[in-house]
């Protein structure tokens, strides 16, 4: 949807067009662009495209009239139980039209279900259509999930990321639809590793509901009572900020708790923190967590569904909490602040874990994938 943001899908998109472009010609079609900088660097040798420039700038003449006219009319092509659909009118509907009717060979991918479906009504002779499901089956209103096991099976294939979505795809899809389990890839580690003795807990995301960070927030409140000396990181941007600065002062955890901004690249927070904390009520399979992972932290997470129960060896490279329980994860929290070589042990072995992730063992699988569906 947009390139130039922030966000576990758009960081895996852009390591994924890299590795493609090493073999292919890629191109990033970004829905809207609302940033003059992106977020994350774009990957050298990968076209990034904007369909609609939603920057403040002004259109005159007879194209400037039309703009302002269709941009008043809610958009017709994105499905309207996608929430992508809020950032877009009938003027971005005229222009994607145009940007698809281009594209005329080739694969054609979406990140999300407005964009796979928007991908499979681009589809026709020498363009392969694939959809790829970065959030879990059961995280889509019941709406949207009526209309994926309408369309989907049209696609050439569906990639999910974890085991669980496989399951639940095939079930809603039936046996018809390609599907391929293809996790999300970290690029390499360019930073260095924590020493685990640093008296912080990492956390990272948008400042959303689904991301928890209330549940954390009230978790640590019970932590800083035993362990005073230890701080709160979390890093992101989002609506949310507000009200979890409210909740931090509220705990009475000015001195425990911190948010910092959304950063591009987390390695630097990483390797002053001691462990990571995921709090989210819902995911995919998280890219943050796979990244604290890969840089030697040891996890405390939710078991949320998905993502975290399938990466997570519980009492080897992480802890597993029971999805809601808050007491629960601030006990996790603390048995770990308070045994350093459990913390050392784990985050060895999430290191070790974390190479599966990469992108010299991802990036193949995508390989077989794309000749499977556009053998040309």
């Amino acid at each position: 949807m947009h390139a130039w943001g922030m966000g576990g899908t758009i960081r895996t998109t852009l390591n994924l067009a890299g590795y493609l472009s090493q073999q292919h010609e890629v191109e990033i079609i970004s829905v809207v662009r609302r940033r003059n900088e992106p977020f994350f660097p774009f990957p050298a040798g990968v076209t990034v495209t904007a369909i609609d420039d939603q920057r403040s700038h002004r259109l005159t003449g007879l194209r400037g009239l039309v703009r302002r006219a269709l941009s008043a009319l809610p958009s017709w092509l994105m499905y309207p139980g996608d929430r992508a659909r809020r950032a877009c009118t009938m003027w971005t509907d005229l222009l994607i039209a145009r940007k698809l009717w281009q594209v005329r060979s080739g694969v054609i991918t979406g990140t999300r279900p407005a964009l796979n479906l928007l991908a499979l009504m681009a589809k026709r002779p020498g363009l392969a259509a694939v959809g790829v499901e970065h959030m879990n089956y059961s995280a889509h209103p019941a709406w949207l999930q009526s209309e994926i096991k309408r369309r989907y099976p049209g696609l050439d294939a569906l990639v999910v990321l974890t085991g669980q979505d496989l399951r639940d795809y095939r079930e809603a899809l039936g046996v018809a639809t390609r599907l391929a389990q293809i996790p999300n890839a970290l690029p390499s580690l360019n930073g260095p590793a924590p020493s685990l003795t640093e008296p912080i807990v990492l956390a990272a995301g948008r400042l959303t509901r689904q991301k928890g960070f209330d549940r954390l927030i009230r978790a640590f409140a019970s932590v800083a009572r035993d362990h005073p000396d230890w701080t709160l990181r979390i890093c992101g941007r989002g609506p949310k900020r507000a009200a979890l600065e409210r909740m931090i002062a509220e705990h009475q955890l000015s001195n425990n708790a911190e948010l910092l901004p959304a950063v591009a690249n987390l390695q630097d927070q990483m390797a002053s923190a001691s462990l990571f904390v995921l709090s989210s009520r819902f995911e995919g399979l998280p890219m943050v967590m796979l990244e604290a992972m890969r840089a030697g932290l040891p996890i405390v997470s939710f078991d949320c569904p998905t993502g975290p129960g399938e990466v997570i060896e519980n009492g080897k490279d992480g802890v597993l909490v029971p999805e809601g329980d808050v007491d629960g994860l601030a006990k996790a929290i603390s048995e770990l602040i308070e045994d350093d070589e459990r913390r050392r042990r784990y985050g060895e072995a999430a290191m070790a874990k974390a190479t599966a992730y990469s992108l010299s063992a991802v990036g193949p699988l995508w390989d077989t994938l794309l000749v499977t569906v556009w053998p040309f």
